[in-house]
């Protein structure tokens, strides 16, 4: 008998506990994608049904609302989601200590924002119905920062389909609601006050999902490592919590302040029908940089994590043709979302939104720079460069400001499409100097042969 033939039943068990392993991430990518495109999807449809709904000036004055709220959702949740995937990423059942002040913090600034949008809310009160909007849209707040948290418990106990079914249920109760609204032919205050229930529906269902996680008996799904403890002479305090979870936080309201203070601003300093206008083009282009998102945040992300410590090959060829590949990808789909802009948009929204084409025509610029810029800031996340890609993202926000302050007076809506893709460009550029200089210094980057190489496995390939 030969050899392999002695093997071969010793060896097929391994293969197949490893063929199941990559079924079951296909499975569960495929999930998350398949959410994440449902989510965008009706999303977007909410939008045109409510476009179609309401009149301009109350589409403005809804969307305007729901956009800054949308801004407050990483202040309200404080980075507590991505902080609970790092410390029991790191140490295991240890990190439920965790929890206990990591609520309390959630809790505070939930009920600080909420406070907040109240009070703009009343501010409005010279126009009821743009201060009723508002204060009813306060509940989408604690909606918010109870799916960020549940999101981060689905994925510690592995369970996928549920955080795919629990990213997807809000969005579905609002298409629901807008139908409503679209049938009976009910206003603006009706659909805030949907969206509030769909609101406080979602936070009750986070909490029952939540339930065994808080009591600290969830069990966790490949964190049986249980690492060296924070400080082992004292207990977690809020202040740990706080200096933990703060640049997550910032990276995450420096992504948001990009998708929509320009719809804030134009709705408070031009009009709500210029932010309806704007806000549609946005929906648009949230919904193209989900590519980019699922590609480097849902499946490489964890795996440059892995090769910054030992592959340095593969890192080099992510820089160069992940990089180089994203951008071109980006300028095709740019040029798709442009091209179809003109006729697309007036035919699902009307005839008065036909600016809006115009206006996603501009913003469509800023896809190659945001898929470029999504890959080569994917390589910064590692070791003590997290820190740098925030701060490069706060700069990038500045630019955002600046420019929106100079643009939006000169040309109102398309000077805010503008500053966007000034924005973008600067924030790539940022990102590619940065990763240039401090990744991949110095080394000689690979070529279409070692890619083919690694493919073929001619040469040992990245796990």
């Amino acid at each position: 008998m030969s050899p392999s033939a002695v093997e071969l039943p010793a060896d097929r068990p391994v293969r197949s506990r490893r063929d199941n392993r990559l079924v079951a991430m296909l499975v569960h990518l495929g999930m998350l994608g398949l959410s994440q495109v449902g989510v965008t999807v009706a999303a977007f449809a909410t939008q045109v049904l409510l476009a179609r709904s309401l009149s301009q000036a109350a589409f403005g004055t809804f969307t305007a609302a729901l956009a800054l709220i949308s801004l407050t959702a990483p202040l309200a949740v404080f980075g507590v989601s991505e902080l609970w995937l790092q410390q029991f990423g790191q140490r295991g059942a240890e990190a439920y200590r965790w929890v206990g002040p990591s609520v309390r913090v959630v809790a505070a600034c939930s009920a600080l924002i909420v406070a907040v949008v109240l009070l703009w809310g009343f501010g409005a009160l010279p126009d009821p119905r743009a201060a009723t909007v508002r204060v009813l849209l306060a509940a989408v707040v604690v909606a918010q920062a109870a799916l960020g948290l549940v999101a981060s418990v689905q994925q510690l106990r592995g369970d996928y389909r549920g955080l795919s079914a629990l990213q997807f249920a809000p969005h579905l109760g609002r298409v629901l609601v807008v139908l409503a609204v679209w049938a009976a032919g009910l206003g603006v205050v009706a659909a805030a006050a949907g969206y509030a229930v769909v609101a406080l529906l979602t936070v009750v269902a986070c909490l029952a999902v939540m339930r065994p996680f808080l009591r600290g008996v969830m069990p966790l799904e490949g964190h049986v490592r249980a690492g060296a403890p924070l400080s082992p002479d004292r207990p977690v305090a809020v202040r740990d919590v706080l200096g933990g979870a703060l640049p997550f936080v910032l990276g995450n309201v420096f992504y948001l302040l990009g998708m929509y203070l320009g719809t804030v601003v134009a709705g408070e300093f031009l009009s709500p029908e210029a932010a309806a206008l704007l806000s549609v083009p946005m929906s648009v282009l949230a919904a193209v940089y989900l590519v980019p998102r699922v590609v480097y945040q849902q499946y490489f992300l964890a795996k440059l994590h892995r090769w910054a410590g030992s592959d340095r090959d593969a890192i080099l060829l992510a820089y160069r043709y992940g990089g180089a590949g994203m951008v071109l990808l980006g300028a095709v789909v740019a040029a798709l979302v442009a091209v179809a802009a003109g006729p697309v948009l007036p035919v699902l929204l009307g005839a008065e939104y036909a600016d809006s084409a115009t206006v996603l025509a501009v913003l469509a610029l800023a896809i190659p720079f945001r898929f470029g810029g999504a890959a080569v800031a994917s390589l910064l996340t590692s070791g003590g460069l997290l820190r740098r890609k925030v701060a490069y993202q706060g700069v990038g926000a500045a630019v955002y400001l600046a420019a929106l302050a100079v643009a939006i007076p000169a040309w109102g809506i398309m000077g805010a499409a503008t500053a966007t893709v000034v924005a973008e460009i600067a924030l790539c550029c940022l990102f590619w100097v940065a990763v240039r200089r401090r990744v991949v210094a110095g080394a000689t980057l690979p070529s279409w042969r070692d890619v083919r190489r690694r493919l073929t496995g001619e040469e040992s390939r990245a796990s």
